[in-house]
């Protein structure tokens, strides 16, 4: 094989610490973060693997969910999401990517910690694209607090708890009815779930809860033939960090994986392609590590 030829070399695909320090006020904008994230724009290629689905998302406006979003597009779903109302920018961008890759996007705009707008969301998903096959749980909430415990207020532990738990249990409850045999429901973990960083135990105690809610739901649904999983990401380069950490852990994020960066969006999204797939047919209740080399149970 020739150097041209070659894979890239994964610990230097994409800009290594230290990265320039910044800061956002929350929920944070791709575009204002430098470098930029990388959603898989110019690199993802379908093969046809969801031809036909429909999927709906939490928080795909940037990160994540906006490059699985732009990869189960060119995989031929179409594809829902839902994102809060001052993140109506980049909503539009995922829009025109999914229609760009030939494919039907519908943004809704909300707030996750509402039961009735999580209610909704599975109808709106149906009435708008004509059905639901896959169900991505990625929407959250986390705020950094270097000082501990006794620094996280009432009010920070209620949002991150609302947004990341109940928001996922509001909306997968009210999809389940809609979910035929072959669906499929995907929920975003971390690498926090099984080594908490102290500054961010709230957020860590909700994605350790997301594993538990994933094996079990895996257990009841198998039966019916709908599978559940999760991607338990380690870091990875999106809004929620400049919006939500001081400018030195920005500047350093990432140092920590094997791989000595953080990952970006677009490397996340293959697992969430794979899960959602036929391919994946036999797997359910998985957690699918995706943390640049920290192992994890």
């Amino acid at each position: 094989m020739s150097d041209q030829d070659a894979p890239p070399n994964p610990a230097e695909q994409y800009p290594r610490p230290p990265l320039p320090e910044q800061n956002q006020p929350h929920p944070g904008s791709g575009e204002r973060m430098r470098p930029e994230p990388d959603h898989g724009e110019t690199s993802y290629q379908g093969s046809g693997r969801l031809t036909g689905r429909v999927a709906l998302i939490t928080g795909a406006d940037s990160g994540i969910g906006r490059a699985v979003a732009l990869a189960f597009a060119r995989e031929g779903a179409d594809v829902a999401f839902c994102h809060l109302p001052e993140e109506q920018g980049d909503a539009d961008t995922t829009v025109g990517l999914v229609e760009q890759a030939g494919r039907r996007a519908l943004s809704v705009a909300g707030d996750l910690r509402d039961e009735e707008f999580c209610a909704s969301l599975p109808g709106r998903c149906i009435t708008g694209l004509g059905g639901l096959d896959i169900l991505v749980n990625n929407a959250a909430y986390q705020m950094s607090q270097p000082d501990g415990l006794t620094a996280i207020s009432t009010g920070q532990f209620d949002r991150v708890i609302r947004t990341n738990l109940y928001g996922m249990f509001w909306l997968t409850r009210a999809a389940l009815p809609h979910l035929r045999p072959g669906a499929s429901v995907i929920n975003t973990a971390s690498v926090q779930a099984y080594k908490p960083s102290p500054h961010l135990l709230d957020y860590a105690m909700t994605k350790a809860a997301i594993v538990a809610f994933t094996q079990g739901l895996a257990l009841q649904l198998a039966p019916e033939g709908i599978r559940v999983n999760a991607v338990a990401p380690g870091p990875v380069w999106t809004p929620l960090i400049p919006a939500t950490m001081d400018e030195e852990k920005v500047a350093h994020f990432g140092e920590q994986s094997p791989l000595g960066r953080a990952a970006q969006p677009a490397e996340m999204a293959p697992a969430y392609v794979f899960l959602a797939s036929t391919g994946a047919s036999y797997i359910t209740g998985e957690i699918l590590n995706a943390t640049g080399g920290t192992p994890l149970p």
